[in-house]
């Protein structure tokens, strides 16, 4: 897959999270992971599953908020342990989650970078080898 079709997939993952933001709260590791998502002008509620608590924790916010959950955690080992662990939280409070947007992410990005704090990054990079 070229530069300019990963760019086209990432924009449409992007609004596809966008879409999601207002019955959804995002998933991710870090405060590093927040601020990629924000640097791509993604407004959405965020827990950051390492200072907030861990999985168990952030299950449990989520289900205070009364909204659906995004797994977005990077995908190196450690993140997907820490996937499974939310998954595994969520189930049991029966909340229902998304981690078809961590796999797409992975799937179009696994071959340059490996966290989502990089995502921004990726971004500016990809947009400037299309035009």
């Amino acid at each position: 897959m070229n530069d300019d079709e990963r760019l086209r997939r990432l924009d449409e993952i992007l609004d596809r999270i966008q879409s999601m933001s207002s019955d959804h709260v995002i998933l991710v590791e870090g405060k590093n992971d927040r601020r990629s998502l924000l640097d791509l002008n993604l407004s959405l509620d965020t827990i950051e599953v390492q200072r907030d608590g861990g999985p168990l924790r952030a299950a449990e916010m989520v289900y205070e908020s009364g909204k659906k959950a995004i797994i977005l955690t990077d995908w190196d080992d450690r993140g997907d342990r820490l996937a499974k662990d939310l998954s595994e939280q969520l189930s049991a409070l029966c909340i229902s989650y998304d981690m078809n947007i961590r796999k797409d992410l992975r799937d179009i990005c696994i071959k340059d970078i490996k966290d989502v704090e990089s995502l921004h990054s990726l971004y500016v990079r990809l947009e400037r080898n299309v035009l």
